[in-house]
C-alpha cells in the first residue's frame, strides 16, 4: 500500500544566497521526490515568529525568526513516499556537524543556526506549514 504524502521543505538564506537552490533541488529529485510548488519569497519577521511560533517558548526563537527572515528563502512542496520522514532523513541532523554523511545538511550546512533547509516534522505540521507558505 503506498503511502504518498507531502511536505514542506525551506531552502533557507544562507544556502539560497550560495546559489545552492539548484544543487538541493536536484537531491530531492534524485531521492524520489516530486516538487509538486516552489517559489522564491522573502517574508518578513512577523511572518517569520508566525511560521515558527511552535517554538516561541525556546531560547533560539528570536533568531530563528530574524533569520528565516534575512533574506530570500525557497519553499518548496515536495511529494513522495513517506515524504516527512524521507526528507527529514535527506537533511540530516539539525547540526550539521552531527548529520550523516550525504545529507543536506552536512554537505551545505554552515551551523545549527545556518544549516540550509527546513522540513516539517509531522505529517499535520506539514499539511499547516504547506497551507502557510501556499494557501489555495
Amino acid at each position: 500500500m503506498s503511502n504518498t504524502e507531502q511536505t514542506l521543505s525551506i531552502i533557507k538564506p544562507d544556502a539560497v544566497e550560495r546559489n545552492l537552490v539548484d544543487e538541493i533541488k536536484s537531491i530531492f529529485q534524485k531521492n524520489g521526490f516530486k516538487i509538486k510548488d516552489s517559489k522564491k519569497i522573502h517574508i518578513t519577521k512577523d511572518e517569520a515568529s508566525e511560521f515558527y511560533k511552535v517554538h516561541q517558548s525556546k531560547p533560539f526563537y528570536n533568531d530563528l525568526c530574524s533569520y528565516l527572515s534575512s533574506g530570500p528563502i525557497f519553499v518548496m512542496i515536495l511529494e513522495g513516499e513517506n515524504a516527512v520522514l524521507k526528507n527529514r532523513e535527506l537533511m540530516g541532523s539539525t547540526d550539521p556537524k552531527n548529520a550523516s554523511e550525504n545529507t543536506i545538511r552536512k554537505l551545505f550546512g554552515i551551523s545549527i543556526d545556518k544549516n540550509s533547509v527546513h522540513g516539517s516534522d509531522s505529517p499535520d505540521n506539514a499539511k499547516k506549514e504547506i497551507n502557510f507558505f501556499f494557501k489555495s
